[in-house]
């Protein structure tokens, strides 16, 4: 294992970090927790530190079993990063309440990476007028967080507003070869790390996406490459070609998938891929994106819509069916993850959108495909 320092405190981090929202689990979705519990010790065994998991992640269940785990290992050989949940803060007191109940969750008298999770511009300015980042560095002052950081998902706009209101010491975001552009992207990345940030990657595989079901056309490109490497090795030694990034999180779900993605971080290095090999990976993006089914950039310009239809969230989900060819898998995403109220079938039609829209979609036409996409079986 291949470890990186954290550049506010020195930490010596594991390159892989073990996400913890994708463990294995019976039909009713209870983690099993025999096997979850043995891939976690193996990767403990094979050079991982730092573990990453979440009050929502598993519905509850991913904190207890960490907790289980730390309780079977020597505790200062591990890292383990949380996260507050954002959206369910109401009150200053709220902030206090769920830290104490996720480390009595996790059988710890401290956390050593504590996350506010999942900011955007709305949930940022709610808990900033709460007193989050007074509360967090008095727990930081009393012993019960080590180090103090965020989750994102919005623009770049916000990511960098985020950046600059507050002393964070690391920050975790969503990147891989597919998203250069999306949400912090790259430029984000790149301007935390010159802040002093330490960066936590999340989704280098965009959840898995972009190691199967590759499409012959990218394929084709990747065939181009000096490198025989497998579609998950090669999205990873993206990401960890980036000597600003100390840790990709995987969610790992087999001892095969940990065995393999192991394997990948020994041999993985920065700076390792050339200017030519960079632009097959620009081609695989340019590949993925040509496959799109609807031009929406998602740039939110529609919004707000008087239906409450959630149009780019909805059209990106019917995107991804289309890019990734995996129709079924994003019809579970989009019938769990978006709210009726803002489906695709709530739209009435009205036009709103028509005059806002930069790329002149036809976006009643196109949502009520998304709403025959995904309600046929």
């Amino acid at each position: 294992m291949k470890y990186r320092e954290m550049p506010a405190n020195r930490d010596r981090l594991s390159i892989l970090g073990f996400g913890l929202m994708r463990l294995p689990v019976t039909k009713s979705q209870k983690i099993r927790e025999k096997q979850a519990l043995e891939m976690m010790q193996a990767a403990l065994e094979l050079g991982v530190n730092y573990f990453d998991t979440a009050w929502g992640y598993h519905s509850g269940q991913s904190e207890p079993l960490l907790g289980k785990f730390l309780r079977a290992v020597e505790r200062k050989k591990v890292y383990i990063a949380t996260k507050l949940p954002t959206w369910l803060i109401k009150t200053p007191q709220d902030i206090g309440d769920y830290l104490n109940r996720q480390m009595d969750r996790l059988q710890t008298d401290y956390i050593d990476y504590y996350l506010l999770h999942a900011l955007n511009r709305k949930s940022w300015q709610a808990v900033r007028k709460l007193g989050v980042t007074e509360f967090l560095e008095q727990a930081k002052a009393d012993g019960r967080i080590r180090h103090i950081g965020f989750s994102f998902h919005d623009k770049y706009p916000v990511f960098r507003q985020i950046v600059d209101a507050y002393d964070w010491e690391f920050c975790q975001i969503q990147h891989n070869f597919f998203d250069t552009h999306n949400q912090a992207g790259r430029r984000g990345l790149l301007y935390a790390a010159a802040k002093g940030l330490g960066i936590i990657v999340m989704e280098p595989l965009l959840g898995g996406k972009l190691a199967v079901n590759i499409p012959s056309e990218v394929e084709g490109i990747w065939a181009k490459s000096e490198y025989a490497w497998s579609p998950a090795a090669r999205a990873l030694r993206f990401v960890w070609n980036y000597p600003q990034v100390q840790v990709a999180l995987s969610g790992m779900t087999t001892l095969e998938q940990l065995h393999e993605n192991i394997a990948i971080a020994s041999a993985a290095r920065a700076d390792i891929l050339s200017k030519a090999e960079l632009k097959l990976y620009n081609k695989a993006r340019r590949a993925y994106l040509d496959k799109m089914a609807v031009r929406c950039t998602g740039c939110g310009y529609c919004l707000p819509c008087p239906a409450k239809v959630g149009i780019p969230w909805v059209l990106g989900i019917y995107n991804d069916a289309h890019i990734f060819g995996d129709r079924k898998r994003h019809k579970l995403e989009y019938d769990f993850f978006v709210p009726d109220e803002n489906k695709a079938d709530k739209c009435t039609r009205c036009g709103a959108c028509l005059p806002k829209c930069p790329q002149q979609i036809n976006i009643p036409v196109e949502l009520e495909k998304v709403k025959a996409y995904f309600s046929s079986e």
